[in-house]
């Protein structure tokens, strides 16, 4: 079975000298899994464990595991393949939109200025044939359809160089998109913003137990949940089985029938790190309409709009005796007219589906803030603590601890052999015997 790429992620992320409680910490995985995943990754990588005195295991990993994973798991090498293939259908995907309405109006006002055409032809053929004239030589009516802002801008010769100088990076650093990604953008929106919402609620809640040493209340927990349930469900704390069972807690009870929880898997590092910094309490992101800019949203919808319109004019020209003529002999015409209905189609659905998303993100979003506002509240209260609860904090901080092993603290490593772990430790074991003989 492939490693879980999460777990690999979290160990080139530490420096791929780990203990279990890191990669749950860093991952917001559970313990058990974490555990299990350490020890397939060990075995598959040609990883080693570090067994310090204390019986705590850290897990050391080459710096080329996932070169040793990718030619060990054909799995693995063929994910990464589809991975890179995929990039790839789906941008192909995404413009694809922008194109077929770009197409689908070119091909709508070819038709039309086609039909036009053949129209003024049979006039000037009649007034030819009538003998009748004009003063200034007979002008031929050409029309001229004015599309709003110039929407041929993007196939300029010199769009490129105009291109890199519009080109921008956004607040969350991504480059701004082009035209046909703004196109996908307007219909369907960039995706679900808490995707990782999960595992980034984890992640907090880890990091707040591991900034907190191992232990912490149900209080310092509770902005980062969604549903801590009312009434006996909430004053018996039953929100936290969950944060216990991931993380392999412990409860305990104070002398006063307070409830607080220990976390000893979380107290082990290998190496010495600072607290991390963590949100008040976890906060959803509000969905977006579209990450394209108004001046792409403006135009993606005028030419929807375009597209509407001009197949309405098509219509009426397909339905007088010039367009029947021309789509009954056959060519554009005819093409045109047998896939009308689905170039309207298209161009009502390219205004209505944004409309009707429009409506569902400022439902999805009044429901998001609401959550949001309770979590913040359960943050207001912790940081508003009275007596009592900071003596619950108090008596938790009892059972806080931090482990870091480092190398000095090794009783055993599969580095190297077992015989010459022992001449290298002759010293340390020779004073471990004399202060055992001495007691």
């Amino acid at each position: 079975m492939a490693p879980n790429p999460t777990l690999m992620q979290a160990v080139e992320h530490l420096g791929y000298r780990v203990t279990v409680g890191d990669v749950a910490t860093q991952a917001g995985l559970n313990v058990n899994m974490a555990q299990a995943g350490l020890l397939a990754l060990a075995s598959d990588a040609r990883g080693h464990l570090q067994v310090a005195e204390t019986g705590e295991i850290v897990y050391l990993f080459p710096k080329n595991f996932r070169t040793v994973l990718r030619n060990k798991f054909l799995r693995l090498r063929l994910k990464e393949w589809w991975e890179k293939i995929w990039k790839v259908l789906f941008y192909l995907i995404r413009i694809s939109f922008g194109i077929i309405l770009i197409a689908s109006i070119v091909l709508i006002f070819v038709a039309i200025a086609v039909i036009l055409i053949a129209v003024n032809s049979s006039r000037d053929s009649d007034d030819s044939g009538g003998g009748h004239s004009h003063g200034g030589g007979g002008m031929v009516f050409m029309p001229h359809f004015w599309f709003g802002p110039d929407i041929w801008w993007f196939f300029y010769p010199d769009y490129s160089d105009r291109y890199q100088q519009r080109r921008v990076s956004s607040p969350e650093g991504k480059r701004q998109m082009n035209f046909l990604e703004a196109v996908f953008s307007f219909l369907f929106g960039d995706g679900n913003p808490n995707a990782d919402l999960e595992e980034r609620r984890w992640q907090e809640i880890a990091t707040v137990i591991r900034n907190n040493q191992g232990a912490v209340t149900a209080e310092q927990i509770a902005p980062y949940l969604d549903d801590i349930g009312e009434g006996w469900g909430k004053e018996y704390e039953d929100y936290m089985l969950s944060v216990l069972t991931r993380f392999n807690g412990q409860p305990e009870v104070s002398p006063d029938g307070e409830i607080v929880y220990h976390f000893p898997e979380l107290q082990t590092t290998a190496q010495e790190r600072n607290s991390q910094p963590v949100g008040a309490y976890l906060r959803e992101r509000p969905w977006r309409f579209s990450q394209a800019d108004s001046g792409q949203i403006m135009l993606s919808a005028g030419l929807g709009a375009v597209n509407i319109i001009g197949a309405l004019v098509l219509n009426s020209l397909l339905r007088g005796e010039i367009g029947i003529q021309l789509a009954q002999s056959g060519g554009l015409i005819a093409f045109v007219q047998s896939i009308y209905w689905i170039l309207l189609s298209y161009g009502i659905a390219f205004l209505s589906i944004p409309l009707i998303r429009y409506f569902w993100i400022q439902w999805r979003n009044q429901r998001v803030e609401a959550r949001n506002q309770q979590r913040q509240e359960r943050a207001i209260l912790l940081n508003q603590a009275n007596s009592a609860l900071h003596k619950k904090i108090a008596y938790a901080q009892q059972f806080a601890a931090k482990t870091v092993i480092g190398r000095e603290d090794l009783a055993y490593t599969t580095e190297t052999e077992l015989i010459e772990q022992e001449i290298e430790q002759a010293d340390k074991i020779d004073a471990e015997w004399q202060r055992r003989l001495n007691n």
